[in-house]
């Protein structure tokens, strides 16, 4: 759709949409619609977000202009490790929520998004459902938080009805049911720690499905995906995917390789082979030595800390303490706290020598970012962003079995709109 201001888009939108269909999605009355229809300089700029996505919805579903594989949005996006995974298969993001201002700058480096096809922003908590653009797949990486359960019990007992609106507010997973619930994509994935399935004694999980599933209508399946079947590190990660419609999606399509890489794979080359990367320069790996940059070395005072904390913990019978890989290795969870002393990840660099942390670089290659990924913040800002990402292997192979499910239905909605429709001419 080429650019309009609101009025002209206003004016387009009621070839197509009575006055009361486009008051109710905006959220005006009529008389305010005519109003704007009469009066050019009234119709607002806000609207033109909902009147351009009433018009879109028409022509896709009427097939015209060239149109992607699928639209989808990216909810609590990090540093976009989950749009990753499904762009490789057609997909065009339309919409993205961040509210980490460290990793949109990470997040718009690398996607850029420069144009009126894509909208990001900040804290989805505050942003209303109807402004999300139409979309066919939701992604999501929300945080897992405990529901009130105790409320629920009271209502269930006094025979009252109380919804996902009671069930999850103030939890960020309610900001993922009111956009479903509003804009009813063909399919969405859900992402989280191995953990939300025991969270609060495995309550949040139970409500989290029993609102996708019995209040939102949903297919929903999940699994525990390790991503070291992709990348040199032990990740484990719950996947939740839904689609509209009843559908033979299974998880044991998976291809999940029996073996995977070894951390060699990711480790700067020091035999001269390590690429230079326009964006990196000699900031992680000094080129002209050949080896990496000594600030990742852990200090004297550093390492004897780590041991003597490690000894401590070995005396009390306690399993805390460092974790020291070697090229062979394949290495624990990369965490957010990575920067803070590298502790669950140190590589050794030979008997009697200090080890030292990975590089930004590597903890990119470790989640499976491609090396023209662009790292524009800081080693500590870096270290946090890629602990709190997904393995991006991961994403793309689920994307890959969902991709069937969601064209059948996106096929299966077209051609009935082809056949209720008339075609449509800008």
């Amino acid at each position: 759709m080429t650019t309009a201001d609101s009025h002209d888009l206003l004016t387009q939108a009621l070839k197509l949409y009575t006055q009361g269909e486009i008051a109710e999605r905006i959220g005006k009355n009529v008389r305010t619609i005519r109003r704007w229809e009469a009066d050019k300089a009234r119709c607002p700029v806000i609207a033109k977000a909902a009147l351009r996505e009433m018009l879109e919805a028409k022509n896709r579903k009427a097939g015209i202009e060239h149109e992607p594989a699928f639209r989808f949005i990216d909810l609590f996006a990090g540093i976009g490790g989950i749009r990753r995974g499904f762009e490789a298969f057609g997909g065009q993001c339309v919409f993205t929520s961040e509210w980490n201002e460290f990793s949109k700058k990470t997040y718009q480096q690398n996607y850029g998004d420069n144009d009126e096809r894509h909208q990001f922003i900040g804290d989805i908590v505050s942003f209303s459902e109807r402004a999300v653009p139409a979309h066919d797949v939701l992604l999501a990486g929300f945080p897992c938080q405990p529901f009130s359960i105790a409320g629920v019990s009271k209502k269930n007992s006094l025979g009252r009805p109380h919804g996902f609106e009671c069930t999850t507010q103030g939890t960020l997973f309610y900001d993922v049911a009111r956009i479903i619930e509003a804009k009813r994509p063909a399919a969405f994935l859900l992402e989280n720690v191995k953990n939300l399935a025991s969270h609060d004694r495995g309550n949040t999980l139970k409500t989290i499905l029993a609102v996708l599933r019995d209040e939102l209508k949903y297919d929903v399946k999940f699994k525990v995906i390790d991503g070291q079947h992709f990348t040199p590190q032990h990740r484990e990660r719950i996947a939740i995917v839904g689609f509209r419609e009843k559908a033979d999606f299974t998880f044991d399509d998976l291809r999940l390789p029996a073996e995977g890489p070894r951390l060699a794979s990711i480790l700067h080359k020091t035999d001269r082979t390590e690429p230079l990367l326009t964006h990196d320069g000699d900031r992680f790996f000094d080129h002209a030595a050949g080896k990496v940059q000594s600030k990742y070395t852990l200090t004297p005072k550093l390492w004897a800390y780590l041991q003597a904390y490690a000894e401590k913990h070995r005396a009390a019978g306690n399993g805390f303490g460092f974790g020291l890989v070697t090229p062979d290795s394949v290495t624990r969870t990369l965490s957010a706290r990575y920067y803070k002393d590298g502790s669950e990840i140190l590589l050794s660099q030979g008997k009697g020598e200090r080890p030292r942390r990975l590089t930004p670089r590597e903890c990119a290659r470790l989640m499976g970012f491609p090396d023209d990924f662009q790292i524009p913040v800081s080693d500590t800002q870096a270290y946090r962003q890629f602990g709190n990402s997904v393995v991006v292997p991961v994403m793309q192979e689920v994307a890959r079995i969902m991709m069937p499910f969601v064209k059948e239905l996106l096929e299966q909605e077209r051609n009935g709109a082809q056949q209720r429709l008339p075609l449509l001419v800008e």
